[in-house]
C-alpha cells in the first residue's frame, strides 16, 4: 500500500484551505504543525468582522493600497500564526506548508516567531513577476529551512 507522506497530506491541505479564500485575486492557503500535529490553519482573506472582498467587490476584489497591494487582506501564513498567537499557541520549531511562497514581510513573521522549516507550492516571485524569493532569500539567510514541495 503506498500511503502519502505527512508533507503530501498538509500541502494538499494548504491546496483545499485556498479555496476558501475570498480574494479574487489569488487563492493562498497555510497549514500550520508541530511534531505531524496541525496546530494552525489560514487562508488569504480579510481579518475576521470586516468586509469578504468577493461579496463585497465581486470580480474586482477590495480597494488597492498605496503601493499597489491588497487594502484589507492578510496573507494566508499571517492568519495562520495570528490565530495561533491568539489562542496562545507557541510556534518553535513548527514547519509552514503554504501554496505560495512568503513575501518578505511574511518571511519575517515566520523567523520571528520561531517556525523552523517552510514547505511552499508555488513561487511568490514567479507571480508577482520579480527576480527572485525574497521571502525565501531572507528566511535562508537566517537559518530557516525552506524547501519547495515535490511529490515523493
Amino acid at each position: 500500500m503506498n500511503r502519502p507522506s505527512f508533507d503530501d497530506i498538509y500541502i494538499d491541505l494548504a491546496r483545499n484551505l485556498s479555496k476558501k479564500a475570498h480574494c479574487v485575486i489569488i487563492k493562498v492557503g497555510a497549514v500550520l504543525t508541530k511534531e505531524t500535529r496541525i496546530v494552525s490553519l489560514g487562508y488569504n482573506g480579510p481579518p475576521a468582522g470586516t468586509h469578504n472582498c468577493d461579496e463585497e467587490w465581486p470580480g474586482v476584489g477590495c480597494p488597492r493600497d498605496s503601493k499597489g497591494g491588497c487594502s484589507l487582506a492578510l496573507h494566508a501564513e499571517a492568519n495562520a500564526i495570528l490565530y495561533a498567537a491568539k489562542n496562545r499557541i507557541t510556534l518553535e520549531n513548527a514547519t509552514l506548508y503554504v501554496t505560495l511562497s512568503p513575501c518578505l514581510a511574511c518571511a519575517r513573521m515566520i523567523y520571528t516567531t520561531g517556525i523552523k522549516k517552510v514547505i511552499f507550492l508555488d513561487s511568490y516571485a514567479s507571480y508577482k513577476g520579480l527576480k527572485s524569493d525574497e521571502g525565501v532569500d531572507f528566511l535562508r539567510k537566517f537559518g530557516v529551512e525552506v524547501l519547495r514541495y515535490s511529490p515523493e
